[in-house]
């Protein structure tokens, strides 16, 4: 029996978020009280009763989620994870889990990420779409059609859960790919409310800037092993934890074969540390017969 600890991405984020956490827990209040001084503001404050719009701004939405994550899991006094993974930015959180990462060096990564993320966004339109009940196949067959037809960028982005996968790329790419999706039988093909198209060539330029920054922090050898999402195995030397982290900006999350990954090595029971309970319901829809829980 092994325990895995996973963390949430982008999206995740609610008004009051973190709020019960600073308020019963001195261990999780010192992580929100560093994060305010390493920003120069308090961004605990917009956590904690800012409105959903400032919620959804990508240089605040990221580095909250991170906090909240890292303080949930600093709440758990006797957590000791067999292995971690997170979901897109939930990775960074699960590198300070495993002790890859200091708190501090993540945060500041988290913010170059969000700035970067957000400058890219707003260079040029791009979309995201969530795609329900057709198959992987199917859908990364319509993405290289659609490419290949029209010359728009078009690529599986999130692989969520079995029956579940986001698509990100171009306006006029995702409109195309849209209905040819709902075409070929999916239930639902559904523009996403976001600033851009996360994990697709649109992130190039945040990808060369989240390196640079990358590049000058020091990652340590984990505690145990992390489950990336651009290769959905095991991964322990520092060099390829870096290497995989800036290729995820431009690569797509592997949500299903993590967590599948992680079942087959062992782990019957996963833990959700941070905002929401999203990951916590996707496990259930990958892998039977283990066990969940959301610290939130």
């Amino acid at each position: 029996m092994k325990n895995a600890y996973i963390f949430p991405g982008q999206g995740s984020q609610f008004s009051g978020m973190g709020r019960a956490l600073y308020e019963s827990n001195p261990i999780s209040k010192q992580y929100f009280d560093e994060a305010d001084s390493i920003f120069g503001f308090a961004i605990s404050e917009i956590m904690f009763g800012g409105t959903d719009e400032q919620l959804k701004q990508t240089n605040i939405t990221q580095p909250a989620v991170f906090i909240h994550s890292v303080a949930a899991f600093a709440s758990l006094p006797d957590a000791k994870p067999d292995m971690v993974a997170g979901h897109s930015l939930g990775e960074f959180s699960a590198l300070v889990a495993n002790k890859a990462l200091s708190f501090q060096d993540g945060l500041r990564l988290v913010a170059v990420r969000a700035a970067a993320m957000q400058k890219a966004c707003e260079k040029t339109p791009s979309t995201m779409a969530a795609v329900l009940n057709l198959a992987d196949d199917v859908v990364e067959k319509i993405c290289r059609e659609v490419q290949e037809e029209t010359g728009e960028i078009v690529v599986p982005a999130n692989y969520n859960c079995p029956g579940q996968l986001v698509i990100s790329g171009s306006m006029t790419g995702i409109e195309i790919a849209c209905e040819r999706m709902k075409a070929a039988g999916a239930k639902r093909a559904l523009v996403l409310p976001v600033g851009g198209a996360f994990h697709s060539p649109f992130m190039m330029p945040a990808r060369e800037e989240l390196a640079a920054a990358i590049e000058k922090t020091n990652f340590n050898v984990p505690v145990c092993p992390v489950y990336q999402n651009i290769v959905a195995t095991a991964v322990v030397d520092p060099a390829q934890i870096k290497a995989n982290l800036v290729a995820q900006l431009t690569g797509p999350v592997r949500w299903t074969q993590c967590v599948e990954a992680m079942h087959s090595a062992g782990a019957t029971h996963f833990t959700e540390c941070g905002p929401g309970k999203v990951l916590q319901g996707l496990v259930g829809k990958i892998v039977k017969e283990v066990t969940t829980q959301a610290v939130s």
